[in-house]
């Protein structure tokens, strides 16, 4: 017997209802390897305190509900549909299932979402303002005008314009110093246009 094998049986062996080839079987087992016999001592100490605890008595008012919420036997009559179940019918109770009352609801916040970054106006929405391209495009120039807006406030910042003129000063320090090193050989001159 395997160790898998024994913990299937382990309940059965505990509660006294496994056949006694098995039960031979499982208790070689226990005796050869530790790991098993001391899973069978917990399980066994676990039932042991299971046992120990008082059964809990239900409530009358718990009995007396069940009695008279559950039929005694007795077949309990169909509801007839309500009248607008009946006008209906069984289409509307497919398109309410949740997954498809969700999908609707983030169809319209897509929607909505859409619209926000869209410069169109929901009480003045006409089927030609749904053309894709024109969502697309709105979009798009939205984007760009949010880009170039946080460009140029990166750009006007007092840090910004003060490391690079920090860099300037140095790359304007750092070029006298190599003007008065000769130019490798094939380097072009300064001052002049090398079109070849």
């Amino acid at each position: 017997m395997t160790c898998a094998e024994l913990e299937i049986l382990l309940c059965d062996y505990l509660d006294g209802t496994l056949r006694s080839t098995e039960r031979a079987a499982l208790e070689s087992h226990l005796e050869g390897c530790a790991a098993c016999a001391e899973l069978a001592q917990d399980a066994s100490g676990a039932a042991a305190f299971l046992d120990t605890v008082p059964q809990a008595e239900p409530p009358a008012e718990l009995l007396t509900r069940i009695l008279h919420q559950v039929p005694a036997g007795r077949q309990v009559a169909a509801k007839e549909p309500s009248w607008w179940r009946k006008l209906a019918g069984r289409w509307i109770e497919g398109v309410l299932q949740p997954r498809y009352a969700m999908g609707m609801a983030m169809t319209v916040l897509s929607l909505a979402m859409l619209a926000k970054f869209a410069p169109v106006s929901m009480r003045q929405l006409t089927p030609a303002d749904l053309d894709p391209v024109k969502i697309w495009t709105a979009i798009d120039d939205r984007s760009h005008r949010v880009w170039d807006r946080a460009v140029k406030y990166y750009d006007n910042l007092r840090l910004v314009i003060e490391i690079q003129s920090r860099l300037q000063e140095w790359s304007d320090q750092d070029q006298p110093a190599t003007a008065g090193q000769p130019n490798p050989p094939g380097a072009a001159k300064p001052g002049t246009n090398d079109k070849r």
